[in-house]
């Protein structure tokens, strides 16, 4: 099943994404703000579809569609997380996974423009796998670990790369406003019998810059849920980004970083296509 946020006549929904539309379930669980609150107490799959036959919908044409969370407690993005990334940038292998956070208010939508600010022109991409947290826990083991997955997702850490690089701190490079996509929508994980033998592909103007499985994970997401929530209890709707595979524009010779009317895309086999506009900050 698809979930996502999105706007109807400026109002905040959430719904299912099926055939090209989107139902309104705000309608049916009237006492939940968002997909967020759903999330805490999320209703049996069967029943959702079971109720989409009453459910208002709309063509995707009529729903202007937000990040798949507009409002996560957390954001925590995985830093060289795919061998081939670690290769390229000349780090070293890593015991523990790199973290660092993203804040919600960097986040745009799929269709939204991604902003290159004024102050750089290193505007990076960075295609990824985010996973949605749905029920809550702290000290999950490995094994438990699916238990508390609500969902996939495509994002793209757009990293503003001399900011990033001020100091050892990833945050200034990785928190610009409107730069992180998060979408189109999330797909839960019975609609993915095998989330391993799936894709990542990036693709800026229709050219393929970065292409992994997500077998290629140094930390796989059990690995990353059972450390992460050693330290944080993970919430309903909390975001783990997973990290980008090798092909980052900053490590290609000549560098490639994204300008003004480029077009990028993140596609996740058996989730979709994330696509976004790059704009200028006026």
């Amino acid at each position: 099943m698809k979930l996502a946020s999105f706007l109807i006549e400026g109002h905040p929904c959430f719904g299912v994404i099926k055939g090209g539309r989107a139902y309104n379930l705000s309608v049916e669980y009237p006492d939940v703000p968002d997909l967020k609150s759903l999330l805490v107490s999320f209703p049996d799959i069967a029943v959702i579809k079971a109720q989409l036959e009453s459910t208002p919908c709309y063509s995707l044409d009529e729903v202007q569609l937000l990040p798949v969370i507009p409002n996560p407690e957390k954001i925590i993005c995985v830093g060289l997380n795919y061998e081939s990334h670690r290769l390229e940038t000349g780090m070293p292998e890593m015991k523990h996974p790199v973290l660092f956070t993203r804040f919600s208010s960097t986040q745009v939508a799929h269709g939204a423009p991604i902003v290159r600010p004024k102050v750089s022109e290193k505007l990076d991409f960075e295609g990824e796998l985010a996973v949605i947290v749905g029920c809550a826990g702290r000290h999950i083991t490995r094994e438990n670990a699916f238990q508390h997955v609500a969902g996939y997702a495509c994002y793209n850490d757009a990293s503003i790369r001399d900011w990033q690089m001020h100091t050892g701190q990833f945050t200034p490079g990785k928190n610009f406003d409107n730069t992180g996509a998060f979408g189109p929508w999330m797909v839960t994980p019975d609609e993915i019998a095998d989330l391993e033998s799936q894709t990542l592909t990036t693709r800026l103007n229709g050219e393929q810059v970065q292409h992994a499985p997500f077998s290629d994970l140094i930390f796989d997401i059990p690995a990353l849920i059972e450390y992460i929530s050693t330290f944080c209890t993970l919430v309903a709707g909390d975001v783990i980004v997973t990290g980008t595979p090798g092909g980052v524009g900053v490590k290609r010779k000549p560098r490639l970083y994204m300008k003004a009317g480029d077009v990028i895309e993140v596609e996740i086999s058996g989730v979709g296509v994330l696509k976004n506009l790059i704009v200028n900050e006026s």
